[in-house]
C-alpha cells in the first residue's frame, strides 16, 4: 500500500515538474508573489527582533539592579508611569535615601532638560543632565578623554561639563574638546571630559548629552530647586524588590503622605522598562508580519489563478488520463502537487532573498537584524499552506471533469 502511494506521488511529482519546466517564465512570475511575501516576512520580523534584542541588551548594559524614581504618579495595573515634570522630588529626598536604606549602593540626584549648546559658530540642541560623580558607576559609562566632574565641583556649583561623542562630533568635529569652553543656555562651561561611545539605551541616547553638576543645572542654568528624577543602584539584583519597597516607604515618609494618599512619585525598575518596550516591539512585529503576509495571500491568489488556467489548457490531457484509467484522486494529486511545488519553490527563494535583505540592511544601513529559525520555519510553513489552500480548488475542479467532455475539448 505504501509502495503504491509512493509510486502515485512520484508520478504526480514528475508530471508537475515536467509541466513547470515547460512553462518556466509563467512559473517564475507565479512564484513572484510568494517570493516577495516570504522575503518581506523574513526581513520585517528580522528587523523587529533585532531592534527588540538591541533595546534589551542596551538597557541591561546599564545594570539590572537600578531603580528609577520620577515625580508624579499614575497607575496602570501594577506598573507606575511618571507623569512629567511635577515638583515632588527634592535634593533632601536623596539624602534621606542614602541615610535610611539598607539595600542602596548609590543614589543619583538628576536634573534633566534640553538646552542649546554652542561652541564658536556651531550650535547643538542636546540633553543636559545635572548629576553627581557616581553617575559613571551607576550608569555603567566611562570617560575616555579627560575626567568626570568631582564632588567639590558639585558642592561649589562649578561650571564644568562632560560631553557625549555625538555632542563632540557636532560641536568640535575631530578636534579635542577637553579644556575648551562651550556655552550652555547663557553660561560658559569648561569641558573636562568626553564619555565613551555608548549609543541608545532605552529611550535615551547616551552619546547625545552633556553632564554637569546637578547643583549648577538647578541654580545657574535652569533656576530650579527640585529634581526631575532620582536613580537608585541596589546593592544586588536579588534585593531589587526589597529596595523598591524600602524606597517607597522612605519617600512616603519624607513627603509626609498619609495612608489614604497615593504616591506623588513613581518607581520603575529595569524589568518594567524592558517588558514595556518588548510589548511595544511585539505589537510592531505583528503589524509588520501582517503587512508582509498580505503579499503571501496575493501570491496564493496568483497560484490559484494560474492553476485554473492550467486546468483549462490541459483539459484534453486530463480526459486522456482518465480514459486510460486515472482516478479522480490521481488527477487531484497531480495539480495539487504542482501548486505546492510552485509555493515551495517560491518560499525557498523568498527565504534566501529575505536573509540576504536582512544582511544588507545590517551591513549597509547598520540596522539591528536578527534572523531566527522560527521565522524561517514559519514563513516556509505558511508558504506551503498557501500553495495547498489555493491549489485545492483548481485541483478539485480538474478531478471533477467528465472524461467524455474533456476528450471533446478543443
Amino acid at each position: 500500500m505504501k509502495k503504491k502511494l509512493f509510486s502515485e506521488f512520484s508520478e504526480s511529482l514528475k508530471i508537475a515538474l515536467s509541466s513547470l519546466a515547460a512553462n518556466k517564465m509563467r512559473a517564475m512570475l507565479t512564484m513572484l508573489g510568494i517570493i516577495i511575501g516570504v522575503a518581506a516576512v523574513i526581513a520585517m520580523v528580522g528587523i523587529g527582533s533585532g531592534a527588540q534584542k538591541a533595546i534589551a541588551d542596551r538597557i541591561q548594559a546599564m545594570g539590572s539592579n537600578l531603580l528609577f524614581v520620577q515625580p508624579g504618579s499614575s497607575r496602570q495595573g501594577h506598573i507606575h508611569f511618571g507623569s512629567g515634570s511635577m515638583i515632588t522630588l527634592m535634593p533632601e529626598d536623596v539624602d534621606a535615601l542614602r541615610e535610611n536604606s539598607r539595600y542602596i549602593a548609590a543614589v543619583l540626584p538628576e536634573f534633566n532638560r534640553r538646552a542649546q549648546a554652542q561652541f564658536g559658530n556651531k550650535n547643538w540642541n542636546t540633553s543636559i543632565v545635572g548629576t553627581v560623580p557616581e553617575y559613571c558607576d551607576v550608569r555603567n559609562v566611562k570617560v575616555t578623554s579627560g575626567r568626570m566632574i568631582t564632588r567639590d565641583e558639585v558642592e561649589n556649583t562649578e561650571r564644568v561639563a562632560v560631553i557625549g561623542t555625538e555632542v563632540q562630533s557636532n560641536l568640535f568635529g575631530s578636534a579635542s574638546p577637553v579644556n575648551q569652553t562651550i556655552r550652555i543656555a547663557q553660561d560658559n562651561f569648561v569641558v573636562v571630559g568626553v564619555f565613551e561611545k555608548k549609543g541608545q539605551q532605552g529611550w535615551q541616547n547616551q552619546d547625545d548629552q552633556i553632564v554637569i553638576p546637578y547643583t549648577t543645572a538647578q541654580r545657574r542654568v535652569f533656576g530650579a530647586e527640585y529634581l526631575t528624577g532620582i536613580t537608585v543602584k541596589v546593592i544586588d539584583q536579588a534585593y531589587v524588590q526589597d529596595a523598591l519597597i524600602e524606597v517607597e516607604k522612605i519617600l512616603r515618609r519624607q513627603h509626609r503622605l498619609n495612608r489614604d494618599q497615593d504616591n506623588d512619585f513613581s518607581i520603575r525598575n529595569q524589568s518594567d522598562i524592558i517588558s514595556t518596550m518588548q510589548e511595544t516591539n511585539k505589537t510592531f512585529n505583528f503589524l509588520l508580519a501582517a503587512i508582509a503576509g498580505v503579499s503571501l495571500i496575493v501570491g496564493g491568489i496568483g497560484i490559484m489563478n494560474i492553476m485554473l488556467v492550467s486546468v483549462t489548457e490541459r483539459t484534453r490531457e486530463i480526459g486522456i488520463r482518465k480514459a486510460i484509467g486515472a482516478r479522480r484522486r490521481d488527477i487531484m494529486m497531480q495539480f495539487l502537487v504542482e501548486s505546492i511545488m510552485l509555493s515551495l519553490a517560491g518560499g525557498t527563494i523568498g527565504i534566501l532573498v529575505g536573509v540576504l535583505a536582512s544582511f544588507l540592511l545590517a551591513t549597509l544601513a547598520h540596522w539591528n537584524t536578527l534572523i531566527s529559525p522560527a521565522s524561517i520555519l514559519l514563513s516556509f510553513g505558511f508558504s506551503t499552506a498557501v500553495g495547498l489552500f489555493f491549489g485545492l480548488y483548481p485541483a478539485r475542479k480538474a478531478s471533477m471533469l467528465d472524461p467524455i467532455i474533456a476528450l471533446r475539448y478543443e
